[in-house]
């Protein structure tokens, strides 16, 4: 193997856990700096106090859902210093768990070392999430094992994540639905799971009340999706056109993100028939993963956080069957720099925002490429069995 073995076998994991540990570190030092949990704060103080949780006028602020303010209840109770060591913890530990569990789906050889390279290269792009304490990392942990739960039939477990999901962002239905595809009969598990997060704040707060605010909050989610008034600089696939002075109409930017799901929905329902059950997961979280990053209208330079573990593991998993080879090194190389591009602010001034969703599409589509090729081997090779 080209990358030396016994380097990364605990390198890369130490170097994941060492980060996490500065991070927090700098909670404890400074939990008010470079954090988006002030609004997460806001808006569970809103909740308790019966205030509206939604500014139907600006695009920034509380952009969660009602249960998402009950659930971060208990960590604002616990007060800036150690209510940000759990926050941080309890989704750097969730992303943590689903990458091992993922690690022990695919199976063979190397494990220790697939983990590890996979959280090196991933880690430049995730950290900035992980330090700015977003949900994004909760949410990429949850939709992943629900991923993994779904394929194997876990009815408990897919409740549970699904939950988790849609609680941590709204955009988590995208994964519902992809799930749902791929396994019809849980469908009555993911519908009981969103009816249960609608209803859990009017455990907390007036029915009168919630009405009000779920009815802000639908009118909230679709005005972002359309308003292009407000500061907020989308990092989705129009990035690229925008930064060249030639901003592609709402229009048809709607078409191409129709499109590109009915494609990724094909892929996935390919991926769960053609490949093996342990690569199969990753393969469809990857793809649900690129689409909810790069075709995301919402998506910031911390949202591809979402993509870099799932893809770290994708390619250390084609650098450990290929033997390293030219696609291994190069997108390797890609994925570690494309994080660091954020790190000095010349380099993000000239970055911003067009280059993260032209890297994170050559990244994953090249190993979505790679995954249909693994299927067709696999169908090359039971072909003549299959004919006697």
């Amino acid at each position: 193997m080209t990358i030396s073995k016994p380097v990364f076998d605990r390198l890369g994991l130490a170097m994941w856990i060492g980060a996490f540990l500065i991070v927090l570190g700098l909670v404890l030092w400074s939990p008010g700096t470079r954090t988006v949990t002030q609004a997460y704060g806001y808006g569970s103080e809103a909740f308790l106090s019966g205030r509206p949780l939604y500014n139907l006028q600006s695009e920034m602020g509380y952009l969660y859902a009602p249960a998402f303010a009950a659930f971060y209840l208990p960590v604002l109770k616990l007060g800036p210093y150690l209510g940000g060591v759990v926050w941080h913890a309890l989704g750097f530990a969730a992303l943590t768990f689903a990458a091992m569990r993922q690690v022990r789906k695919i199976g063979g050889e190397e494990l220790p070392w697939l983990l590890s390279f996979g959280l090196f290269l991933a880690l430049p792009m995730a950290l900035g999430a992980i330090r700015n304490g977003q949900a994004t990392i909760l949410l990429t942990a949850a939709c992943w094992l629900l991923t993994l739960s779904a394929l194997e039939g876990r009815r408990a477990e897919t409740f549970f994540w699904a939950s988790v999901a849609i609680i941590a962002k709204p955009t988590a239905i995208i994964m519902l639905l992809l799930v749902s595809a791929l396994r019809l009969r849980l469908i009555p598990v993911l519908v009981l799971a969103v009816l249960l997060v609608l209803a859990i704040p009017y455990a907390f707060a007036p029915a009168g009340y919630l009405n009000e605010q779920y009815g802000d909050f639908a009118r909230m989610l679709t005005s972002m999706a359309v308003d292009k008034s407000g500061h907020f600089v989308p990092t989705d696939f129009t990035a690229p056109f925008t930064s060249a002075g030639l901003p592609m109409p709402e229009f048809a930017a709607t078409v191409v993100r129709i499109v590109v799901a009915l494609l990724t929905l094909s892929t996935v329902l390919w991926f769960d028939r053609k490949l093996q059950p342990g690569i199969a997961g990753l393969a469809i979280f990857l793809a649900a993963a690129f689409y909810m990053c790069v075709f995301n209208p919402r998506v910031e330079p911390n949202t591809y956080a979402m993509i870099a573990v799932p893809a770290g593991l994708a390619i250390a998993t084609l650098w450990r069957e290929e033997r390293g080879g030219v696609l291994a090194s190069v997108l390797s190389t890609v994925l570690f720099l494309t994080g660091l591009t954020s790190v000095e602010r010349h380099m993000h001034d000239f970055f911003y925002p067009w280059f993260r969703p032209i890297a994170v599409s050559f990244i994953a589509c090249s190993l979505i490429w790679w995954f249909w090729a693994k299927g067709r081997e696999k169908i090359v090779s039971v072909g003549p069995v299959a004919h006697g």
